[in-house]
Order: C-alpha cells, then sequence, then structure tokens
C-alpha cells in the first residue's frame, strides 16, 4: 500500500533530487524548470515553475495532492495555491543541519523514513569525512563566496558550513546567517578587500562566473586570491539549493579549491 502523498509538485530542485535518491520518484508529477539534478527528471517530468514563479494552472491541470516549496520567495505561490485547495509545504532551512533533517522529514511523509534516515546517515558521513580530511591542511583559507555580482551577495548560511566543513574558514559569517538575500548585499566592494580573502568562490545563480571581471575591480589587485590566481567557480546548481547536491558535489568541489590552494602554500 503506498503511503503519503502520491502526486507531488516540485517547485525547487532539492525535494525531486531527494525523492529520486529514495526511490520514490513516481510520484512526482511536476519539477521547476531550473532541475538539472538528476538529469533524467528533466526528461520525463513536466516543467511548471521557476523559483519566484510558476504555472498555476499547468499545476492544477496535475492534480496535485502536495506540492514543496522553498522560502518565503516562494510564499505568493503557495498562498495560490491553498486557495485553490491543494496542500502546500514550504521548507525553510538555511544550515547543513537543516538540510539532513529536510532529508528525514522528506522521506516520513512519503512513508520511506527508513531509506530517508539511511540517506541522511550516509550524507553525514560524507561531510564528517570531508572535515576530517581538511582538518590535515596546513593552515586555513580565508574565504570569500560571492553569489551574485550586481550586486554582490556574498554566501547563505549552509554555504559558509560547507566552506568551514571543507577546510576554510568564510569571510562573511555575520552575514551568512541572514536568510534574505537582500541583507547579504555588500554595500561597500572594498569590505572584500579589507577582510583579505586568500580564495574567491563564485557562484553566479543562472550565469557564467567571469574571474577577469572579478579581478578587474577597483582596489581588488589588493586581495591576495585576485594576486594568486585563486578565483574559482562553483556551479550554482551543486550548491545554490539546500538539498543533497550542496551536501556532495558541492562540498567535494569546495574542498578540491582549498586542498589545492593548501599545496600550492606548501
Amino acid at each position: 500500500m503506498t503511503h503519503g502523498p502520491r502526486r507531488i509538485v516540485c517547485l525547487t530542485e532539492e525535494p525531486t533530487e531527494t525523492l529520486y535518491a529514495l526511490g520514490e520518484q513516481d510520484r512526482i508529477v511536476g519539477i521547476s524548470g531550473f532541475t538539472v539534478r538528476p538529469a533524467v527528471a528533466r526528461k520525463e517530468k513536466p516543467k511548471v515553475s521557476a523559483f519566484t514563479s510558476a504555472k498555476i494552472g499547468e499545476i492544477l491541470k496535475l492534480k496535485p495532492d502536495f506540492v514543496i516549496g522553498f522560502s518565503d520567495i516562494q510564499a505568493e505561490i503557495a498562498g495560490e495555491l491553498i486557495r485553490h485547495g491543494v496542500e502546500v509545504w514550504i521548507s525553510n532551512h538555511r544550515s547543513v543541519d537543516g538540510i539532513i533533517d529536510y532529508v528525514r522529514r522528506l522521506g516520513a511523509l512519503v512513508g520511506a523514513a527508513d531509506r530517508a534516515n539511511a540517506y541522511a546517515d550516509e550524507l553525514r558521513r560524507g561531510l564528517d569525512a570531508i572535515q576530517a580530511q581538511a582538518a590535515a591542511l596546513p593552515c586555513r583559507p580565508k574565504v570569500y563566496f560571492e553569489e551574485w555580482d550586481e550586486p554582490l551577495i556574498s554566501g547563505i548560511q549552509w554555504v559558509a558550513e560547507l566552506v568551514r566543513i571543507a577546510g576554510g574558514d568564510d569571510i562573511f559569517p555575520e552575514r551568512a546567517a541572514e536568510s534574505l538575500a537582500k541583507q547579504r548585499i555588500l554595500e561597500d566592494p572594498s569590505e572584500v578587500v579589507r577582510r583579505a580573502p586568500d580564495i574567491v568562490l563564485g557562484s553566479w545563480c543562472g550565469k557564467k562566473f567571469r574571474p577577469e571581471k572579478v579581478a578587474a575591480r577597483e582596489g581588488w589587485d589588493a586581495i591576495p586570491a585576485v594576486r594568486d590566481g585563486e578565483l574559482h567557480e562553483i556551479k550554482s546548481p551543486i550548491i545554490l539549493q539546500p538539498g543533497p547536491a550542496a551536501l556532495t558535489d558541492g562540498v567535494r568541489e569546495i574542498a578540491r579549491v582549498i586542498a589545492a590552494w593548501g599545496v600550492r602554500r606548501g
């Protein structure tokens, strides 16, 4: 007997990736157009939403018994669906622990609690292994993570935590604690210069990171990361969504960059 919702629409990528990982993908009837993980989802499932907008009529035609979204940014979409009688869950997790708990909760909702707990434990073990390897680094680099360039937006909480797990220290920890992107806008770009990061990680949501544009910013030639050519892109699909991708490929890519920096430092 099937437990839990049978016709799920996922308004963001992380529930889609999680449900596929748990073998519950047959429940999914619609996904976000930004979904890239797993690749097969884009071929199999209709795309019915962006991040700040959704095709409400198309979603209703799918007759979902459950819609999953993320954060206050999707509040209006959620409200409209609720007014049409659809059950909606908007998660609002922003930390590594929150992502792992999200996997457990989503699994429980679809009657796959045991598989979800095992998967969450596996994700945690992977993070613990990366943290143990990072402990062997000769020193910890200061890291600036840039989520957007116009205006400059620094990294959110789970990103800052993954940087720490991978062996670095985020230079804007006080900003990372802010859940809203507008609260992570750097009004004064010279603040990055003053904090002198050893590594710059760029993940410009939806567009390619341009190291040469970063290096050309006024006064930024004084930053160690710019001077040493330590400007690296982390692809947005593997780090900017609070789901399994960030805790696997995302953190591994950050750890690879930091480890290579450590080797070059000797």
